[in-house]
């Protein structure tokens, strides 16, 4: 797998494809945006392997230059601004969306009990939710979009989900390179981390359908 996106992964490109694929992952979560970040990091975990193991010597008796590798600084800031981005786009689309959207998310239970969450979380100061819903699939869209037909304050949304595009981002990268540095930059050691990923996903989709806890009896 590594291998058939080396020229991806080696080109400056490969943060505008991790950017774009972050950035529009919000209105399609069928995109592989998580395997991409992952795979990149990978990539950069081997290349440092690489280069340990004296990559400089090789390229010099073969007369070409190391392919370069992604920065793992860079992918994990393209892919929290990318983050934040996409969730404002969807916020205002939302925001807008008037009595069509209004009447879309009433027909959802699903989107209904998201807004109502999120609402509560966000009026008593946390947005610990919109931080969990970043790692479940289709999480994001629905806090986003949810937020913004609620009308919340951005000053209230947009910190919670700068955190969350930091968190996923960081999770997401941090799992492809220990995966590459322990396991070996092979399908084995992506594979391994796209599984952690999911798994993360999975709690947190669970966490999010546990019913809101009910409201502390005013005195």
């Amino acid at each position: 797998m590594l291998e058939s996106m080396g020229s991806l992964t080696g080109s400056p490109w490969i943060y505008a494809v991790v950017a774009l694929s972050v950035l529009l992952d919000v209105f399609l979560p069928v995109l592989p945006s998580g395997v991409l970040v992952i795979t990149a990091a990978t990539a950069a975990a081997a290349g440092s392997t690489a280069g340990a193991a004296g990559t400089a010597a090789v390229a010099g008796a073969a007369g070409q230059v190391p392919r370069e590798v992604p920065s793992l600084l860079v992918l994990v800031l393209c892919a929290a601004t990318a983050s934040v981005l996409g969730d404002l786009v969807a916020y205002r689309l939302a925001w807008r969306g008037g009595d069509r959207l209004d009447r879309a998310i009433a027909r959802s239970r699903r989107l209904t009990r998201a807004q109502e969450r999120l609402g509560t979380a966000l009026s008593r100061g946390g947005g610990a939710l919109v931080v969990i819903a970043r790692f479940a699939p289709a999480g994001r869209s629905v806090v986003s979009l949810g937020a913004g037909a609620a009308h919340r304050k951005v000053k209230d949304f947009l910190p919670w989900s700068a955190l969350a595009g930091i968190a996923w981002a960081g999770y997401a990268v941090g799992l492809g390179w220990f995966g590459g540095q322990w396991l070996g930059a092979s399908w084995i050691g992506a594979a391994v981390s796209v599984l952690a990923l999911f798994g993360a996903g999975s709690l947190a989709a669970y966490v999010m359908r546990r019913p809101a806890p009910a409201p502390a009896p005013t005195v």
